[in-house]
Order: structure tokens, then sequence, then C-alpha cells
């Protein structure tokens, strides 16, 4: 009767550990995005591509900016392991100026919250235009 409850045991303390390993695992092509130097009104849409590289399905349960300029899209879909997905954000061109804006990705990884960034800056070319005249 012990040996039966001993590989019992084990085999919950088996079940319990593998079950610990399979986690999803999100790995972006870049954390950053640079814009550079755009010109103002232009297309502010850049695309973030990431794997699943875990053995779980990811799901990305929200993506965050602080600022209402910077709009992020998350998948609708669970991505599957080895699979890649995006992430759409869309910045706000008409506003002249540096671009420095963190994105917050929430989701069931192992690391469930991970920071991407945009940067770069938009050029006001009507004014440049105006300065070479």
């Amino acid at each position: 009767m012990k040996k039966i409850a001993l590989i019992l045991f084990i085999g919950i303390l088996n079940l319990t550990l593998t079950a610990q390993d399979t986690k999803a695992k999100i790995e972006f092509k870049s954390n950053v995005i640079d814009y550079g130097e755009i010109a103002k009104g232009s297309d502010g849409v850049r695309v973030f591509e990431f794997t699943n590289t875990g053995s779980a399905p990811l799901i990305i349960s929200r993506v965050y900016s602080s600022c209402g300029c910077t709009i992020p899209k998350k998948p609708k879909d669970p991505i599957a392991p080895g699979q890649t997905g995006v992430i759409e954000v869309k910045y706000d061109t008409n506003r002249v100026g540096p671009i420095r804006k963190t994105i917050t990705v929430y989701s069931n990884a192992d690391q469930p919250t991970k920071a991407i960034k945009i940067k770069g800056t938009v050029l006001d070319t009507n004014k440049s235009v105006l300065e070479k005249s």
C-alpha cells in the first residue's frame, strides 16, 4: 500500500512540474521602433512583430499607452507556440516634435508585463519650407 501511495505521489509531482513548464513566452523582433525623422501628417502606423517561443498559447490581454497620441492594437486571437503575431501602433503625426512613447503589453507569458517603445521626430514640413525661402 505504501508503494502505491509513493508511486501516486511521484506521478502527481511529475505532472505538477510538467504543467509549470508549459508557459507562453513572448519574444519581440525588436523592442524599439525608430520612426526616424518623419513629416507632419505622414503615416504613423508601425508594427511590432513577435513570436511565441513558449509551449502554451500566448494570449495578449491588453496593450496600453500612457498617451492618447499613441494607439496600440493587440491581436484578437491566441498565438500558438512557434507562431508569430503583431502589435500595431499608430502615432498621431500631427504633433510636431520628438517621439518617446512606451507601450505596455499584458499577457499570460512567463513575463506577464513587457514594455515596447517608439521613438523619432515629427518635422513640420511647412516650417522648413519657409525657413529655406
